[in-house]
Order: C-alpha cells, then structure tokens, then sequence
C-alpha cells in the first residue's frame, strides 16, 4: 500500500484535466452531436456577442448597424432551427449504427470500414464516414437558411427597432408567407405515414450510404485527414451561406437598395477575413492539440471512447477558433468597411 501512494504521488499526471469526468463526458457530448454543438455555438454568438459588437462599432450609419444586427440575429436563430431539424434524425441515427451496425450495413461494408481496428465504432474510416454525415447537416441547409435569413432581416428589423411602413401588419403572418415561399405547398401537403422510429429509418438510409463503395473508397482515402473535417465543412458551408445570402440580398425588395450593399459588404468582409484568419490559426493551434492528444491518449488509452473524446476535440477546436474571430473579433472592422465602402460607392454614382 505504501508503494502505491507514492507512486500515485510521483505520477500526478493521471489526475486533473486530462482525465477530468466533466471534460470526457463534454468531449464525447460534442462527438455524438457536432452539428448541435456548432449551431448551438453559432445561435449564441450571433444573438449576443456579435450584435452588441456591431452596436459598440463607431462612426457607422445607425440603419446600417440595424441591419447588420438583424442579419446577425436572424441568421443565428435559422442556421440552428434548420441545422438541428437535419442534424437531430443523423445523429440518433449514427448512434442506431454504432451499437448495432450489423442492423443496418452488410458485413463487405464492415469488414472494409474496419480495416485493422478492434471494432467498427473505432474505425477511422467509419468515423470519418459517419461524421462527415453529421457535419454536412449545416452543409445542406446552408441555402434554406440564407432565403429564410435575407427574407426575414427586414421583418426582425421591425420588431427589434421599431416598424415604419407596416406598422398594421402581423409578424406571424409575414413568418408564415415567408415560410411558404421557400417549401412550396405540394412539400407541406406531402406527409409520408412512416411505420417505425424516424431515427431507424434514417439509419437505414445511412446504412444505404455507408455500403456504396464509392462512400467507402473516399473514408479510407480521407480518413488519415479526419482531424481536419470539421473545419473543412464549416468553411465549405460558410462559403456556401455567403453565397446564397449575396444572391438573395440583391433580389429581396424588402431590404432598401442603400441598405443592400452594406449587408452585403460586411458578409464578404466577414467570411473571407474569418475564412484566412481562422485556417491560419487553426493550424497553428492544431500543433499545440497534437500534443494535448498524445498526452491525453496515454492517460485514457485504456477508456473504450478515447476515439470520441479526439473527435470532439478536434471539433471543438475549429469551432471556438472560428466562432471567436466571426462573431467576436471581426464584427468592428467589418461593420465599419462595409458602411465606408457602400458611401464612397453611393458617392460616386451621385457624382
């Protein structure tokens, strides 16, 4: 007894952060639900860091700073509602495979997303599969979102700062409308009567997925870059959201025209500044996680989720990298650009 207290005092290292029960179940939390946790980070920092950072910018024009706050508000509330509507089914679903993958793939598929590991749900390829999966929810809303967004900006404008032209109409209504305009009628009549659970059956169809050999030959030729997904997919979205947003904005006739191009401006400054500065200190970062891992790895090598707990911190990384510099550090500067670009342009075309 005597020897083990004082190994136990000699190594100390097995005890606080690394093997710390709040942190595992935090990391594993992340790993099961990566696009909730994004959107969830998204949902907050667009509804209280970003807007109170555009309100404290200086020398820009009051409406603009309405728009600008509104987007931002709008926007967090769509990319979680719609995010969490696809992420949800895909995550339970994911769950459904990993404790029974026999119920949904057929045994080519595991054998080859296995390769060498001890059981599927350690596989790097399964995991970089399935995660892919997870992670496109964001992917796949990202136009929905920016029509909901731009269609809704003036509507949340409005309420938040008071109405001016369509002080007798009823915000409820405008939602609906809205929401009609993007899922056509046919969509909201059709509901399919499903016999089982949704999760079961969206497993079934990641199932489908998942034994396409293509699907497959991409995780064993990606899978050695899983550390990276999270972050590839966040920007391949934001892209993707910008994008839509910018084709949108021109069109929406909701929006004044000398409004437009601000809101605009301030997207692209935005995304492509937090796109350059965030894949930067991304990798920067990522060299001090490597080796956060390789320590962490040796203390919990024998807890049978250490792959779920790497997987987590390798989205918690990029998430808080890029949420912190979007929705934190660059609001000032962006909010700023856009109002002085959008005036000179207005200047010259007086002119």
């Amino acid at each position: 007894m005597k020897i083990n207290n004082v190994t136990n005092k000699i190594n100390p290292s097995h005890k606080g952060l690394y093997n710390n029960k709040a942190l595992l179940k935090g990391l594993e939390t992340i790993s099961e639900h990566s696009t909730s946790f994004v959107a969830l980070t998204t949902l907050a920092m667009a509804t209280a860091v970003r807007p109170l950072a555009i309100k404290l910018t200086p020398d820009v024009k009051k409406e603009n700073k309405e728009y600008a706050i509104s987007n931002s508000i709008t926007s967090g509330i769509m990319k979680f509602a719609l995010a969490e509507a696809i992420a949800i089914p895909i995550e339970n679903a994911v769950k459904q495979i990993d404790k029974s993958p026999e119920k949904f793939l057929n045994e080519k598929t595991i054998k080859a997303l296995q390769g060498s590991a001890k059981t599927l749900a350690e596989s790097r390829n399964y995991k970089f599969a399935t995660q892919a999966m997870k992670l496109s929810a964001g992917l796949i809303s990202a136009i929905p979102k920016a029509i909901l967004t731009v269609s809704l900006i003036p509507i949340v404008k409005n309420a938040l700062f008071g109405k001016k032209e369509k002080e007798n109409k009823n915000i409820n209504e405008q939602l609906y409308s809205e929401y009609n305009s993007v899922f056509s009628p046919s969509f909201q009549k059709y509901q399919p009567s499903f016999k089982g659970n949704i999760s079961t059956i969206t497993a079934k169809g990641l199932g489908k997925i998942l034994n396409n050999n293509t699907v497959q030959n991409l995780a064993k030729t990606f899978s050695p870059k899983d550390a990276d997904i999270a972050r590839n997919i966040s920007m391949a979205t934001d892209i993707l959201l910008t994008t839509a947003f910018v084709h949108q904005t021109m069109k929406n006739k909701e929006i004044e025209k000398e409004r437009k191009k601000p809101l605009i401006y301030n997207n692209l400054i935005s995304t492509g500044i937090s796109l350059a500065g965030g894949f930067t200190i991304d990798k920067m970062v990522k060299k001090g996680t490597e080796k956060f891992i390789k320590k962490f790895s040796q203390i919990n090598k024998n807890d049978p989720k250490l792959n779920k707990y790497i997987e987590g911190i390798n989205i918690l990384r990029p998430t808080l990298i890029f949420a912190g510099i979007y929705y934190g550090i660059l609001p000032m500067v962006s909010t700023f650009m856009s109002d002085k670009f959008s005036e000179k342009q207005y200047k010259k075309s007086e002119a």
